[in-house]
C-alpha cells in the first residue's frame, strides 16, 4: 500500500497548506465555535471532500465537519468514524505558519531561520533519532507549526482519497468528523452524534510512530476563592488580612512531587492555571489530573485541607473550593470493547510497525466521545512538541497513519459477519 503514489495530491501538500491556516482556539471566547477563523479551515476540507465526491460533506453552524464515504462491501459492518480536530492551541501563535521541510533529516540539530534562538535539538527530541532518512516538517522559529492536529487531519484525508480512488478496497461505512475547539476542551460539546450515527471511533491525535492509546488522564478543574477583609496599608495594623498572601501561601504549601514539572508515566497532579485577585478576594484556578479516580479525589481532599488549614491561620478569612468535572479515562469504557483497539494494532502490525500501547497524560476528543456512546481510542499521527515553537512531523509518519486508518477500516470488514 504506497500512498506516495497517489495521483491527486501528496500527504505533504495537503498538510502545508492546512497549517497556513490560523485556526487558534480561544478560551476566554463564549462564542461556538471559539474563533470564526477556525472556519476557513473546515471550508476548506469540505470543498476537498466535495471534490472527490463524497457528496454529503458539509460545515455546520457550529464549526463541525461531518461526512460520509459508503460501504464497499455487502457485509453488515460497524459503521466506523475518524476523527481529528482543526484549532490549534492557543499556547503559542498559529498566525503567519512558515512551514519548512527539512529533507531526508541527517540527525544534526534543526536551526529555525526565522528566529536562531529557536533550535529543535536531538537531545530534547529523542524520537527524531528515528527520523534519520525522513523529511522534517517544522516552522520557521516565531509560530507553532500545527501539526497538533492538522498532521491528523492530513492523514485523514489521504484515507478519504484512497477510498474513493479504490473502490474495489472492502470497507463499511466510513464517517469523517473535524471538530473545532479540542484544544480548549470544548471539542466535542456540540456534535451531533445522532448525525454523526457511527458505532465506534478512533481519534488521529496522537505522537509516536506505531502508538495507539486507550487511556486518558482522569480530569477535575478546581477554583479556589479566597475572601480576605480590605484595609488601608497605613493603618492596617490588625486589620487588614490578605486574600492574595492567603492564596499565595495556600499554593506554596503544594507538594512539589504532585506538580506537572515532577510527575511523568501514570503520575497525577494538581496544577494552578491561573490568579487573579486582589487584598479582598483572591482566586485560583487549578486542573487536578490523575489516571486513578480515587487518587484524583485525593487531590481534591488534600487541595480542601490545605486550604482550610491556612485560612485557620487567618481569623476572619474565607475561602471555598469548587471542584467540577472535566473527563474521565477513557479505559472505563475501551475495556469494554477491546476489540476496538485490537483492530487498531493489528492494522499498525500490517503496516509494517511495531504497535506502542500507550496512557495520554492528558484527554482527546475520544475521551469524552466515549461516554458520549463512541468508544473511541487514539491512533498515532506524527505529531512531536505540540503548543510549542520547536512542533515538528515527519512526512513518513503522517503517511503511516493514513495507512493505518486504512488498514483498520479494512480489518473491521475482514471480522464482520454477512
Amino acid at each position: 500500500m504506497n500512498l506516495l503514489e497517489n495521483k491527486n495530491e501528496s500527504i505533504s501538500q495537503r498538510f502545508i497548506r492546512y497549517v497556513k491556516i490560523d485556526t487558534q482556539s480561544d478560551s476566554n471566547s463564549e462564542t461556538v465555535p471559539s474563533t470564526e477563523k477556525q472556519k476557513d479551515l473546515q471550508r476548506v476540507l469540505v470543498d476537498e471532500l466535495l471534490k472527490m465526491g463524497i457528496n454529503d460533506a458539509h460545515l455546520d453552524d457550529l464549526g463541525y465537519v461531518y461526512a460520509t464515504i459508503p460501504s464497499t462491501s455487502a457485509k453488515k459492518i460497524p459503521v466506523i468514524c475518524f476523527c481529528s480536530h482543526v484549532d490549534t492551541s492557543p499556547d503559542c501563535s498559529g498566525k503567519n505558519v512558515k512551514p519548512i521541510i527539512h529533507y531526508n533529516y541527517n540527525g544534526e540539530d534543526l536551526i529555525l531561520p526565522d528566529d536562531e534562538n529557536v533550535v529543535i535539538k536531538l537531545e530534547n527530541h529523542p524520537d527524531l533519532k528515528a527520523q534519520i532518512g525522513n523529511d522534517i516538517i517544522t516552522a520557521s522559529g516565531t509560530t507553532l507549526l500545527g501539526a497538533d492536529n492538522k498532521a491528523g487531519v492530513a492523514a485523514i484525508m489521504q484515507a478519504a482519497q484512497y477510498f474513493i480512488e479504490n473502490p474495489d478496497f472492502e470497507h463499511g461505512e466510513i464517517k469523517i468528523l473535524f471538530t473545532p475547539d479540542e484544544e480548549i476542551g470544548r471539542g466535542v460539546d456540540h456534535v451531533d452524534l445522532k448525525k454523526l450515527n457511527a458505532d465506534f471511533g478512533y481519534t488521529i491525535d496522537g505522537e509516536t510512530l506505531g502508538s495507539i492509546e486507550d487511556e486518558t488522564f482522569s480530569a477535575d478543574g478546581a477554583i479556589l476563592e479566597i475572601n480576605g477583609v480590605s484595609a488601608h496599608p497605613g493603618f492596617a495594623k490588625g486589620k487588614m488580612i490578605s486574600a492574595i498572601k492567603i492564596l499565595s501561601e495556600i499554593i506554596g504549601l503544594l507538594p512539589p512531587n504532585l506538580s506537572p514539572e515532577h510527575t511523568a508515566g501514570k503520575e497525577g497532579f494538581i496544577h494552578p492555571t491561573d490568579i487573579s485577585g486582589n487584598i479582598e478576594l483572591a482566586t485560583a484556578e487549578f486542573i487536578l489530573r490523575d489516571f486513578d479516580n480515587t487518587k484524583l479525589q485525593n487531590h481534591a481532599q488534600l487541595l480542601q485541607q490545605i486550604a482550610a488549614q491556612v485560612v485557620k491561620k487567618h481569623p476572619g478569612a474565607g475561602f471555598k473550593l469548587s471542584i467540577h468535572e472535566q473527563y474521565r479515562n477513557m479505559k472505563e469504557v475501551l475495556e469494554k470493547y477491546p476489540f476496538v483497539t485490537d483492530y487498531a494494532i493489528k492494522a499498525i502490525e500490517r503496516s509494517g510497525l511495531v504497535p506502542k500501547k500507550q496512557s495520554i497524560r492528558g484527554g482527546t476528543d475520544g475521551t469524552r466521545l466515549s461516554f458520549m456512546g463512541l468508544p473511541c481510542p487514539n491512533i498515532f499521527a506524527g505529531e512531536h512538541a505540540f503548543h510549542s515553537k520547536e512542533e515538528w512531523v515527519s512526512i513518513q509518519d503522517m503517511l503511516k497513519s493514513a495507512e493505518v486508518i486504512i488498514r483498520t477500516a479494512g480489518i473491521w470488514a475482514e471480522n464482520s459477519g454477512n
